[in-house]
Order: C-alpha cells, then sequence, then structure tokens
C-alpha cells in the first residue's frame, strides 16, 4: 500500500462531467484514469473517457458503438443499459453492465479503452442488476450485483447485494452465491451500486441505497471474509444530500465509486443533480468528485464537509485536455463521439457523405411518444443557460 504524500491544493469544478452522465465508474491503470457512466435507452451506449487528473476528462470512445453489443429495440427511456462498472485486470479492460431491455447483465473486453470492445458475453443464472466485478488477490474473479431478497420481498425495493464467482473464460458463475448485505438503513429500499474493495486485507463493500431521488445515500459495510460477515459503518451513511432539502443546489447524491491516485490519495466519483426552476433537474444526473481519507478502517468523504460542494479540493497536479469543440461543422466522414440517437439508428437514418459538411437526416414518422427510433440526433445539455443555433436546409 503505497503512503499518500503532500501536493498543494488545487481547487476544481463539480461537476466534473456536467450533464446526462449517470453512474460514474473509475478505474485507474498507472497514472492513467478512466471512466464510464450510463447511458440508458440512447446509442452508443457507455462513453468512456480518460483523464490524468480525475478532473480534466476527454471522451475516447464508446464502449457498446455496434447495434450486435447493444439492443435498444423498444427500450423506454429509463430502461436500456444501467450501472457500468470498468476495471483492469492484467492487461484486460472489463466493461460489466445490465440491459435491462434485453438480455440481463453482460460483460464485454478490450485491451485498448477507446476500442475495439468485444461482443457481449451474457451471464447466465446472473439475476437482477448493477453488476460489478472484483479480483481478489489470488487471481480469482467473482461477479456482485444486486437483486431480489432471497428470503423473501417484503415490499417494493426489498434487494440484496450477492456474490459468485466468476470463470473469466467461459464468462459463467462457479460454485455458490452468497448474500453479502442488505443496505445500513431499517427496511431500506434499492441497495443498488455495489462495489467491492481490498485494503490492508480487509474487504469493503460501498452500496447506494434509498432509491435514486432526494433520499439517494452511499453506504458502506467491511469484512476479514470475502464472502460473509460484512458489518456496517458505524457513520453510514458516508455521504448523503437528503438531509439539506430539495433546494439545495446539489441533490441526489450517491451511486459512488472509489479509486486511489499512484500516491495513496483516494478520491470518489458519484451521481448527484442540480436542481432547477423548482427542484427539477433538466440536466439529469450528472458526475462528481470528492476526497477520501480513512479514519479508524473506514472512509470519510470530504473530511470536515461531508458534503459534495460546487467547488472541491484536491492535492493531484492538473493535466488540461483539449477543450472540446462548440461547433460541428460535420466535415468528417464519422459523427463526433458525442453525439447520441434515441435506440439504436436505422442503417441509412443519416448521412455524412452525401453531401460534405451537412449532417442529413431521412424525415420517419415516428415520434417521442413511439418507443422507436425516429428521425433524431442530440447532444446532453451540460448547461443552465446557453445559447444553440443550427443552419439547417429542408
Amino acid at each position: 500500500m503505497t503512503t499518500a504524500r503532500k501536493h498543494d491544493s488545487v481547487t476544481y469544478n463539480n461537476p466534473i462531467m456536467p450533464g446526462f452522465y449517470p453512474d460514474p465508474s473509475v478505474c485507474r491503470v498507472g497514472g492513467d484514469y478512466y471512466l464510464v457512466t450510463s447511458t440508458f435507452a440512447y446509442f452508443p451506449g457507455v462513453p468512456i473517457f480518460h483523464s490524468r487528473d480525475l478532473v480534466n476528462w476527454k471522451q475516447i470512445g464508446n464502449v457498446l458503438d455496434r447495434p450486435s453489443q447493444l439492443n435498444l429495440q423498444g427500450a423506454g427511456h429509463s430502461q436500456g443499459i444501467f450501472a457500468p462498472t470498468i476495471r483492469y485486470y492484467e492487461g484486460k479492460f472489463y466493461m460489466i453492465t445490465t440491459n435491462v431491455t434485453h438480455g440481463g447483465n453482460f460483460v464485454v473486453t478490450a485491451t485498448d479503452p477507446a476500442g475495439p470492445w468485444s461482443e457481449p458475453h451474457f451471464i447466465q443464472g446472473a439475476v437482477g442488476i448493477d453488476p460489478t466485478i472484483f479480483f481478489d488477490d489470488d487471481g480469482r474473479a467473482y461477479y456482485l450485483g444486486t437483486r431480489p431478497n432471497s428470503a423473501g420481498v417484503r415490499y417494493d425495493g426489498n434487494w440484496e447485494v450477492w456474490i459468485q464467482e466468476l470463470n473469466l473464460e467461459t464468462m459463467e458463475l462457479a460454485g455458490e452465491s452468497y448474500v453479502l448485505w442488505r443496505g445500513a438503513m431499517a427496511d431500506v429500499i434499492w441497495p443498488e451500486g455495489p462495489h467491492l474493495y481490498k485494503k490492508d486485507g480487509i474487504y469493503y463493500l460501498m452500496i447506494a441505497e434509498g432509491g435514486t431521488g432526494l433520499n439517494h445515500a452511499v453506504t458502506v459495510a467491511r469484512s476479514q471474509k470475502l464472502t460473509e460477515g460484512y458489518a456496517g459503518n458505524p457513520n453510514n451513511p458516508i455521504i448523503t444530500h437528503r438531509h439539506l432539502g430539495r433546494h439545495y443546489p446539489i441533490i441526489n447524491v450517491g451511486h459512488a465509486d472509489l479509486v486511489q491516485a499512484e500516491d495513496g490519495q483516494w478520491f470518489m466519483v458519484m451521481l448527484a443533480s442540480r436542481p432547477y426552476g423548482g427542484g427539477y433537474s433538466n440536466l439529469g444526473r450528472e458526475t462528481f468528485l470528492a476526497s477520501v481519507s480513512w479514519e479508524d478502517g473506514w472512509p470519510v468523504v470530504n473530511e470536515g464537509r461531508g458534503i459534495l460542494e460546487e467547488q472541491g479540493v484536491m492535492g493531484l497536479t492538473p493535466v488540461p485536455v483539449e477543450p472540446q469543440l462548440r461547433c460541428d461543422h460535420f466535415d468528417s466522414d464519422k459523427l463526433a463521439l458525442k453525439w447520441m440517437f434515441l435506440r439504436n439508428p436505422q442503417a441509412d437514418l443519416y448521412s455524412l457523405t452525401e453531401r460534405k459538411g451537412y449532417l442529413r437526416l431521412k424525415l420517419k414518422p415516428q415520434t417521442f411518444k413511439d418507443q422507436d427510433n425516429l428521425s433524431f440526433v442530440c447532444l446532453r445539455q451540460q448547461h443552465f443557460d446557453y445559447t444553440a443555433a443550427a443552419v439547417m436546409e429542408v
């Protein structure tokens, strides 16, 4: 375990990824960080970003960029891809997620995080949602997810976090499954988004609970053993904004992932929303960053403050990336990585080559009322106030 060294404090702005970037998951390879987020019914799925400092990010690809990887036919706006996790082990990247509309939980792999990524390996018997992969010190891999309470569902949201060994050669579950935890609070709803870490020989299980709205929270438990004996942190939840009210500038805080920097510092990425116009969040759920310290063997988020703030302080040296272009002249043969479609676009929906310098969209009768692909290409809204303009010929 490396020891953290002191850095000059650097102030950064939250969210680190404004706009529709929910359910963030992060991993580090050397001095490089990689982050993925959910995309639900939008195609391509699961954007992947690269950073050297956890604050400045550049999109390098979309993990699910082929129809053969991602079937979104008939998916509702809140269906499709849920809660991806990205991990790296022995030269290979693993992204595991749920297509709640078609097929369930699956894994894709790549040696280059920018792609191409493999075809999906659907995991038979992996019921539930929000999967993650954990690699133990002995090289064995484990599947974690959340599913309905195996002892009997008493109410809506009465779920549990479970674990089972995963054969990486066949992408099949092996052996017995074990229930790890059902959350920190009495009658908790929706224990989800589990991630497992090993620090100083102890297993730490971090989850979200309370639903994805105002009562969202991050909680943690630990155990000396992988498959049993998890005890919750007496200070749970380790971060939430449920007590700050719906008009606080940052709400719905939860669904987090931890990462350790090369020098030993710890950080947390998580989702939250910024309300606008009476408590609505028209920017969606966004990705935020916080510092993490350890006290009495438990993680402490933003020590001394305990909440997310619009400006944070960290001890990593900033490494800026190229600013995102604000204008697209459609002068490439491929759409920029940031563009999205609602569900799978039909093969002849658009063209960038029929007329150079133009995006040509073919008209279709479908509207937003239809759970179908329509003549529509979009970008994420990332600011409350903005001006958008387009030159159109009809």
